[in-house]
């Protein structure tokens, strides 16, 4: 008869949705765990037009550019650092705009 510290002790089966995909995997394994989600967003695509579609697609590319390396990685903070300067020109033109109106 097994004891209850022998069931402990034996490895779970893998559990959820991709219970095939995880096959021989270890399911505390951090690498198993990212291929778990990663499985997850291409079976889910969020829709693409509306604001949780947006944000959710700018999570995904953060969280890419935090695990990039190398010349990806500076291609990524290339495009942030490209984006976040058209957002400063587009509020200095609406600031200025609003002063030339009211004061100018």
């Amino acid at each position: 008869m097994t004891s209850a510290s022998d069931r402990d002790d034996e490895p779970k089966p893998p559990q959820g949705r991709f219970v095939d995909d995880l096959i021989g995997l270890d399911p505390q394994d951090p690498e198993v765990k990212a291929f778990a989600q990663h499985l997850d967003r291409i079976e889910k695509p969020p829709p693409p037009n509306t604001v949780e579609g947006y944000i959710d697609s700018t999570a995904d590319f953060a969280s890419g550019i935090r695990r990039a390396r190398g010349l990806l990685k500076l291609a990524g903070v290339v495009v942030v650092l490209l984006i976040l300067l058209g957002v400063l020109q587009g509020v200095t033109g609406v600031v200025s705009y609003v002063f030339e109106t009211f004061f100018g």
